[in-house]
């Protein structure tokens, strides 16, 4: 079909809940996309950091193939081999001690971070210790309770009541999270680069601070790694690049490559805080997604590819920033999680640009071009697309 026969059918089948892009996509290799019309694009959003290992990657395919012919799905009522490997995984590599919780999307695994963190403090002080603070400018999912958690107030409409028992403070304003974390506060929760925000990396010692300070009163930090888990910014974790022990992470997006996934993990402190009958749900690690998984850990969870990220990333921000135009104000980010600081407000017509030209880009708060390439991208696509860039800017 064509995009115009396919818009059609869209507009007549599909709820009209997002602002598309005028692309109908119709297969990849690498970092490489065509859509139906044979028009070719250098992909520097991969499915908003999910496509980590790009397109028609044979590990993922050839592991899901294989699982599809065993088991695709048999509920948590039993117990398989994916799902107890990807947990393991998870755990070895990031030192924790811990337990993981599957789910299905980023929103999910946050909901399921909420709900620990209220019955951890349940569980050891009883009623009226359940207020969660998150940070101004934060994005934690599109629930009704991650909503609520999302500290954007354009995102607080429509869908009243809300969720009560959250607050926000300032990104790096120790005294406003002091001021915020009352005797009423069971966890923290913070991303450690604000992606939806605006490609924002929080201040190391003002997340050392936080750390402290959750530890002093026996508040539980919860990291969401949604967007900077899975390799993104050159490390595993990003939590693991500041040098802080959390008590709880939340993943998504990369963690299958490209499938469906969402996941909790705990470390040992709080591991077992939910039990039988308090959270659960029928499609959280099912077999053919954690063959998924599993393939992309195996991958991701390397020293040596990762390092590969962040020197992909500093090629790629330096790239940019050689440019030398007056409209580009500077790179945020870390490894292959970049946002290009333009004029406030003209981030959507310069991503819209690149997309016309080939090169696909998102935008993240006010003022960024936001860049999530698959961690595979090469040199030549990123040279291809800088090329563009230069044209663009």
């Amino acid at each position: 079909m064509t995009y115009q026969q396919l818009k059609a059918e869209e507009s007549k089948y599909v709820m009209n809940t997002y602002g598309r892009f005028p692309i109908a996509l119709d297969h990849g290799e690498g970092a490489t996309l065509w859509d139906v019309e044979g028009k070719k694009y250098i992909d520097l959003a991969a499915g908003i950091g999910v496509n980590c290992l790009g397109y028609n990657n044979p590990a993922i395919i050839d592991a899901m193939t294989a699982q599809a012919h065993k088991l695709m799905h048999v509920s948590n009522l039993f117990t398989t081999e994916p799902m107890v490997q990807v947990a393991k995984k998870l755990v070895e590599k990031t030192h924790l001690n811990g337990k993981v919780f599957f789910a299905n999307s980023g929103a999910e695994a946050n909901e399921g971070a909420i709900k620990l963190a209220r019955k951890y403090s349940f569980d050891k002080y009883g009623e009226g210790r359940y207020k969660i603070v998150t940070l101004v400018n934060s994005f934690h999912g599109r629930t009704v309770t991650t909503l609520k958690a999302t500290g954007q107030e354009r995102f607080h409409n429509y869908f009243f009541p809300f969720t009560e028992g959250f607050d926000y403070a300032a990104a790096n304003d120790f005294d406003s999270v002091r001021r915020k974390a009352d005797e009423m506060t069971c966890a923290i929760m913070m991303e450690l680069i604000q992606g939806e925000g605006g490609v924002l990396p929080l201040d190391p010692a003002f997340v050392k601070q936080v750390e402290a300070y959750c530890r002093e009163r026996d508040i539980l930090l919860i990291i969401d790694e949604v967007q900077t888990g899975i390799g993104r910014t050159g490390s595993l974790f990003c939590f693991q690049q500041y040098g802080i022990r959390p008590d709880v992470v939340t993943m998504a997006k990369g963690l299958g490559g490209g499938v469906p996934v969402g996941a909790v993990l705990a470390a040992e402190n709080c591991a077992n805080v939910l039990t039988p009958g308090t959270h659960a749900t029928t499609f959280g690690g099912t077999p053919i997604v954690c063959a998924a998984a599993n393939a992309v850990l195996d991958i991701v969870g390397d020293s040596r590819f990762l390092a590969e990220v962040t020197e992909k990333g500093e090629y790629l921000k330096n790239g940019i920033l050689s440019i030398g135009s007056p409209h580009i104000h500077g790179v945020r980010g870390m490894g292959l999680m970049l946002g290009i600081i333009v004029d406030d407000g003209k981030h959507t017509a310069y991503a819209n640009k690149l997309i016309e030209k080939g090169v696909l880009a998102i935008t993240a708060g006010k003022n960024a071009v936001r860049l999530l390439p698959p961690l595979t991208i090469s040199k030549e696509e990123m040279d291809e697309a800088l090329t563009i860039m230069k044209e663009v800017f």
